[in-house]
C-alpha cells in the first residue's frame, strides 16, 4: 500500500516528476459525487441491516439472499434488475432505494443499511478541487434554495436533516439553502474523517494516459517499487500523469506531477455557462453568472430607474434572477426560445405545492407577454423569441418567431441558458469520451459514455465519469455512481472478498 505520508507529500514534490510514486485512485472534483467516492474508498462499507424490511419484495428478497456480503461486494447488476424511479441509471436507483426506501412517494422510511468501517479495504487515493469541500456548493449564492428536498442532499451515514436540528435550523418546504449544503458537505468531510485525502485550492490543467516506457527511467523505477495495489508488469504497465497547479495562500500557483493508476472525473458542470454565440456577448454590460446581478445591486449600479435587465433562459437559474430583480423592483425583460406551454418547460414537471416561487415565474410568463399587459410590475415575457446582437449602445436585437426584430435598450444582460463541464484538460476536451464524439460532452444530451455498472469510461480503460459527466444531475442519483466506481475499484485492488 501507498503510505499515508507519501499521499501527504504527492502535491509537495511539486516539480520532481520523475519522484512521485503512482496513487491507487486520483478523484477530480470534490463536490457530492467526489465525496462519496472517498468515504466507500476509505474502508466505510454498506450491509444490508439485518431484520430491515424493504418495500420492494423482489428487492428483500435478493438482499436477504447474501445478508453477510458488503453490498458493495455484490453484483449491483443483479441488485438493480427491475428497479424504477427518475433516473436512467439502474446503480443510481439501486443505492437510493436503499438509503431512502419508497423517498418518491414522500415516505421518510428508514435506510435499509448498516455501515462498518473495515480499515484493511481502504484504498489510498486524493481529491482535488478547486474549492472547499461540496464543490460548485460553495460557488452558489447562499441563500438560494435547492430545487431538490433536503433530505435528497444528504450523503450516506449522516442524514442531512439531523445536522440541520444540530444547527437548529429546519428546512423550507422540505428545502434547503445553498449555504446550508456547502456546510454540510465539509462538515460530513470532517466528520467521517476524509480530509487527510483533500486537496483544496487545486486546478488541473492536463490528465494523459503513459506508458512506463515514455516516462524517465526514474519515474519506471519508482512505479516498479511501489507497493502498487494494481500489479503492472514493466510491458503493460499504465499510468495517468496529471499536472496542474495549487494556489497558495499568497496567490502564486505552485505547479504539480502526481501519477495515478486510475482517475475519476467529478468536475460537475458549473464551470463553463453556456454561449449563445452572438455579436457583442463579449461586451462587458453582458453576464453569464447570477452572481453578475446581485454584484450590480449592491454597487447601486442597477436599481428602481434604471434600464430593464435582459435576462435570457426558461430554467431554474433564470428564475432566481428573475425572482431577484422582482425583489429589488428591476425592471426585467425576459427571453426565451419555448413557447410557455412546452411540456419541455421545467416548470411544467414541477409540483405547484412544493414550488411556490417558481409557479410564481412561470405564471408571469404567461400572463405578462409584450403582447398583453398582466398584473405584474416592472417584468415583460417574450416568448419564442432570440437574441441577435447586442450593440455597444446597449441595445439588444431581438427575433420573434415570425422573424421580426426589434431593439430593446437594456441596462445589463443576463444569458442563464445552462452549463457545460469544462474538460479542457483532457485530449480533445473529452469530446472522444461522449456518447456521440463527434459533439462536446453534454450532461444532457451527451454524456460521457460509461459502463452502468462500473461508471468506467468505455473509450478509456482506468478512467471514470461520476455526477452529471455521466449524466446523474441531481445529487441523490450521483451516489450511485460512486458505489459502482468503488465496487469496480475493489475488484481491481483484488479487495472484494471471493
Amino acid at each position: 500500500m501507498l503510505p499515508d505520508r507519501e499521499m501527504y507529500s504527492a502535491l509537495g514534490r511539486h516539480q520532481n516528476k520523475s519522484g512521485s510514486k503512482p496513487i491507487p485512485v486520483l478523484i477530480i472534483g470534490n463536490g457530492p459525487s467526489g465525496i462519496c467516492l472517498s468515504y466507500l474508498l476509505s474502508g466505510y462499507t454498506p450491509y444490508f441491516k439485518r431484520h430491515s424490511l424493504h418495500p420492494h419484495p423482489i428487492l428483500q428478497s435478493k438482499l436477504e439472499e447474501a445478508a453477510d456480503v458488503s453490498i458493495l461486494d455484490q453484483d449491483l447488476e443483479y441488485l438493480s434488475e427491475g428497479l424504477e424511479g427518475r433516473s436512467n441509471s439502474p446503480v443510481a436507483l439501486l443505492f437510493d432505494t436503499l438509503l431512502r426506501p419508497d423517498t418518491d412517494f414522500g415516505v421518510s422510511a428508514e435506510s435499509v443499511l448498516t455501515w462498518r468501517h473495515e480499515t484493511d479495504r481502504a484504498i489510498p487515493h486524493l481529491v482535488l478541487g478547486k474549492n472547499p469541500p461540496g464543490g460548485a456548493w460553495h460557488s452558489i449564492e447562499g441563500s438560494m434554495i435547492t430545487l431538490s428536498r433536503g433530505e435528497w442532499m444528504g450523503l450516506p451515514d449522516l442524514q442531512f436533516k439531523d445536522w440541520l436540528k444540530q444547527k437548529k435550523r429546519g428546512l423550507r418546504n422540505h428545502r434547503a439553502t445553498a449555504e446550508d449544503i456547502a456546510q454540510y458537505y465539509q462538515h460530513y468531510v470532517t466528520k467521517k474523517g476524509l480530509q487527510k485525502n483533500f486537496r483544496c485550492g487545486t486546478v488541473v490543467t492536463s490528465v494523459r494516459k503513459m506508458s512506463a516506457k515514455s516516462i524517465s527511467s526514474h519515474a519506471q523505477e519508482d512505479l516498479q517499487k511501489t507497493d502498487s495495489l494494481w500489479n503492472f508488469s514493466e510491458e503493460n504497465m499504465e499510468v495517468f500523469q496529471v499536472d496542474g497547479f495549487v494556489k497558495t495562500v499568497t496567490g502564486d500557483k505552485e505547479p504539480f506531477t502526481v501519477y495515478a493508476e486510475n482517475v475519476v472525473l467529478a468536475t460537475g458542470t458549473y464551470d463553463s455557462p453556456t454561449w449563445l454565440k452572438v455579436k457583442g456577448e463579449n461586451l462587458s454590460y453582458v453576464h453569464h453568472q447570477l452572481s453578475a446581478l446581485e454584484e450590480a445591486v449592491k454597487n447601486n449600479s442597477i436599481g428602481i430607474t434604471s434600464d430593464p435587465v435582459l435576462i435570457v433562459g426558461a430554467g431554474l437559474t433564470a428564475a432566481d434572477a428573475i425572482l431577484f430583480a422582482h425583489h429589488c423592483s428591476i425592471p426585467v425583460i425576459h427571453v426565451f426560445r419555448r413557447r410557455v406551454s412546452d411540456p419541455g418547460l421545467i416548470f411544467n414537471q414541477l409540483p405547484k405545492m412544493m414550488y411556490p416561487e417558481y409557479h410564481k415565474v412561470h405564471q408571469m410568463m404567461k400572463e405578462q407577454s409584450a403582447a398583453c399587459a398582466g398584473p405584474y410590475e416592472c417584468y415583460v415575457s417574450l416568448p419564442e423569441h432570440n437574441v441577435l446582437s447586442f450593440g455597444k449602445d446597449k441595445k439588444c436585437i431581438l427575433q420573434d418567431k415570425n422573424g421580426c426584430q426589434k431593439a430593446y435598450k437594456i441596462s445589463m444582460a443576463l444569458v442563464l441558458t445552462g452549463s457545460n463541464p469544462s474538460l479542457s484538460f483532457l485530449p480533445n476536451n473529452g469530446i472522444d469520451l461522449a456518447m456521440d464524439s463527434d459533439q462536446p460532452v453534454n450532461p444532457k444530451r451527451n454524456p460521457i459514455d460509461i459502463d452502468p455498472f462500473t461508471y468506467e469510461c468505455t473509450q478509456e480503460k482506468g478512467l471514470y465519469a461520476l455526477g452529471p459527466l455521466a449524466g446523474d444531475n441531481f445529487v441523490r442519483f450521483v451516489q450511485g455512481g460512486a458505489l459502482a466506481a468503488a465496487n469496480s475499484l475493489l475488484r481491481k485492488a483484488n479487495k472484494n472478498p471471493p
